[in-house]
């Protein structure tokens, strides 16, 4: 390799992860919310940061329509902070679009990305105006268009999830393979099916996977127009990553690579696509405490007031948060990291580094907590709901 090139590999490096740091909440500030004192576990967030991650993104995919996927965090005042600030929202259930109507959001720009749903939530999502729908099967697409004939169908096809920290395909998505018959299915009963969706997996940060995903659908796109169906959505859904514990590419830099494969297809398709985690987990921290700890032969153990049920499921799931403990220093150990229910599955973490000084009572803070944590709580064993407290409404 010549000197040139080796340069030029390292621009290219430094620009496809994301150095500088990350906008999110200030732990000081969260500090400083609960100086009164501590009561329960409690997610503080922050909607100026909501509004910045949403502004980020718009600048780095201009043409590109953000539909956000309330699932994220379906907190009230999020969906009204997006909603003013302009933006669109996808939906996985009937709760969701009632939330969001409830704020006067126009059910006939809701996507319903859930692509296998209940035959009642299909008739009442349509029956309060939502018209897109997507679907990943046969059986999917023929009890849609028997439901409401005037729907606008989009498909979700399966594409590599490689180098995403929580891989989706597999349960979702239409093989390649099989795309031809679902067209032809399409086709045989009149179905408007018009869009395309894929996913590339959650936290992804291997940006070829939009790229290759992108290919297909251009591919597919030809062939819809072959039987005469006309495209007009290509929803290139969620992933884009934000900063826990792995270097990640910027969303300026995957923006790049889209607008890239994007270049050759059609203006008349209209390109959308669903940040979740992207747009509110930078804006929040989740705060519980330790209730006990002990050692059990050569295992430490601490025991938080909140864990599996009570929203931090996805610790289980390859999710690494960069915990604080009371802004303790020094020695690290690895402990193991439980819940309070009396479930055994409800264990966080096990050889988690933390200090060693660690003790009952200390306050552990989980940054970059805004997606994916309240939503998960559930009252399991009768434990509290942690509390939401929102800054800068």
């Amino acid at each position: 390799m010549t000197i040139q090139a080796a340069l030029e590999q390292q621009v290219e490096l430094e620009n496809l992860f994301d150095s500088h740091q990350e906008l999110r909440l200030d732990i000081a500030h969260v500090t400083d919310l609960l100086r009164t004192g501590y009561e329960q576990p409690v997610l503080i967030l922050d909607l100026d940061i909501v509004r910045h991650k949403y502004d980020r993104f718009k600048a780095a995919m201009p043409e590109i329509i953000p539909h956000y996927a309330v699932k994220a965090n379906p907190e009230i005042r999020v969906l009204r902070a997006l909603k003013d600030r302009g933006c669109k929202f996808e939906i996985a259930s009937i709760q969701e679009l009632d939330l969001l109507l409830s704020i006067g959001v126009d059910a006939a720009t809701v996507h319903y990305s859930n692509p296998v749903k209940p035959v009642s939530f299909i008739k009442y999502a349509a029956s309060k105006g939502v018209r897109w729908f997507a679907f990943d099967s046969k059986e999917e697409l023929i009890k849609i268009q028997n439901l409401v004939p005037t729907a606008k169908l989009y498909l979700r096809f399966d594409t590599p999830n490689i180098g995403s920290d929580w891989p989706l395909s597999g349960k979702f998505g239409a093989k390649l393979r099989d795309v031809d018959d679902i067209l032809d299915a399409a086709n045989d009963i009149g179905a408007n099916l018009c869009g395309l969706t894929f996913h590339v997996g959650s936290q992804c940060r291997n940006i070829d996977n939009w790229s290759q995903a992108i290919h297909s659908a251009k591919s597919i796109f030809k062939n819809m127009v072959r039987r005469g169906l006309k495209p007009e959505l290509l929803d290139i859904g969620g992933g884009y990553p934000v900063r826990l514990s792995k270097p990640i590419p910027s969303i300026e830099y995957i923006g790049k690579v889209i607008k890239k494969a994007l270049e050759d297809v059609d203006s008349d398709i209209q390109v959308t696509a669903e940040p979740g985690r992207y747009m509110v987990s930078d804006a929040a921290y989740f705060v519980c405490q330790v209730i006990g700890t002990t050692i059990k032969g050569h295992e430490r153990w601490m025991y938080l007031d909140a864990g599996v049920f009570g929203g931090l499921m996805e610790c289980t799931q390859g999710i690494q948060y960069q915990i604080d403990v009371n802004n303790k220093s020094g020695n690290e150990v690895p402990w193991y990291v439980a819940g309070p229910s009396c479930d055994s599955v409800d264990v966080l973490g096990r050889e988690q580094m933390l200090p060693a000084a660690t003790s009952e009572g200390d306050l552990l803070y989980f940054p970059n907590a805004g997606a994916y944590t309240t939503v998960y709580a559930n009252e399991f064993n009768g434990f509290p709901l942690p509390n939401i407290l929102i800054v800068n409404e």
